[in-house]
């Protein structure tokens, strides 16, 4: 007989699951555009991306409450700002119950450093001046970078409260952070060239170089020179310059064997904070490289949300 015909023979073979709901729904919203500058005539429009978790219930509404938020800053030489970059780790860290907002920002043919720290304050405000919207708690934001990101990231939660980097929109609103990640990001230009081979050392002296650029923009419209011909400009480019009793807990990783961002950089940062008092935890990663498959492990991601757990969900 089919067992269609037989409710009770059908029900009998069939397997049943039970288990916890362990991951979060979640929804994308792209291409928010967060900030306006002025570009040759126009504006450039800066976007973000916003991975939302959603509650378990669908049928509840949009947002039912506020979650801390996570503002995602991609790396690229300082030449590319893909924020679709990192997606594995920013839907992790939204399944944990994060909104990730992940950020575009000027590059090197547009600004130097000021101007991208200024970009990523920019997103923070307005993530700030939409908490509401977005189911954003306002008190609890976080920066997390890698590579050229994570030098954004430091120089965001070391710089808090600097007047110079505030532009643009939603001046009203704060662009300090309570917790920072660096991903194998840099700290101190003066020392960019220590510990790494050679050919890339001697590189980094050269006026065309990317951190040289980073500081005196590109000739002829930047001052030029290098990094040892500007100290003070170069000193104003470096994230832990600006360390400060309003500096927020940090966590760093870097890979053993990067080549190309000497793990000495964030070592440096480390020390820095230590000095000040403000809580840090360093990772060296064995046997990994500059953005290689190493750092899209669950080992990894799962050391950032314990830190944003502990940072930004414990209570005070």
């Amino acid at each position: 007989m089919p067992t269609s015909e037989n409710p009770a023979a059908a029900a009998a073979e069939s397997q049943y699951l039970d288990f916890d709901l362990r991951v979060r729904p979640l929804t994308q919203l792209q291409d928010i555009v967060y900030a306006q500058r002025p570009a040759l005539g126009s504006n450039r429009l800066l976007k973000l991306d916003l991975l939302l978790p959603l509650p378990a219930n669908p049928r509840a509404p949009l947002p039912t409450t506020t979650q801390p938020a996570v503002v995602f800053i991609t790396g690229g030489g300082f030449l590319a700002a893909p924020k679709g970059n990192y997606l594995p780790q920013r839907l992790a860290l939204a399944s944990a119950g994060y909104v990730v907002a992940s950020i575009e920002y000027r590059l090197l043919n547009e600004v130097n450093y000021a101007g991208m720290v200024a970009d990523v304050k920019s997103a923070i405000r307005f993530l700030r001046a939409n908490a509401a919207q977005y189911g954003i708690d306002p008190a609890r934001v976080a920066v997390m970078g890698e590579s050229a990101g994570g030098y954004l990231s430091a120089f965001a939660a070391t710089s808090g409260g600097r007047a110079e980097f505030e532009q643009g929109e939603h001046l009203d609103q704060r662009s300090d952070v309570q917790a920072a990640v660096d991903l194998y990001g840099l700290s101190d230009l003066t020392r960019v060239g220590e510990g790494l081979p050679a050919p890339v050392a001697q590189g980094y002296q050269s006026p065309s170089s990317l951190p040289v650029v980073l500081v005196n923009g590109i000739p002829p419209f930047g001052p030029g020179g290098s990094l040892a011909d500007t100290p003070e400009r170069t000193s104003a480019a470096n994230p832990l310059t600006y360390i400060s009793e309003r500096t927020p807990p940090f966590l760093l990783f870097h890979g053993e064997q990067d080549a190309l961002v000497s793990p000495g950089q964030t070592l440096l940062l480390f020390e820095a904070l230590r000095q000040h008092q403000v809580p840090a935890t360093r990772y060296v990663v064995k046997n990994a490289g500059h953005a290689d498959a190493y750092w899209y492990q669950p080992q990894i991601i799962d050391l950032i949300i314990k830190f944003l757990d502990t940072t930004l969900k414990q209570p005070a």
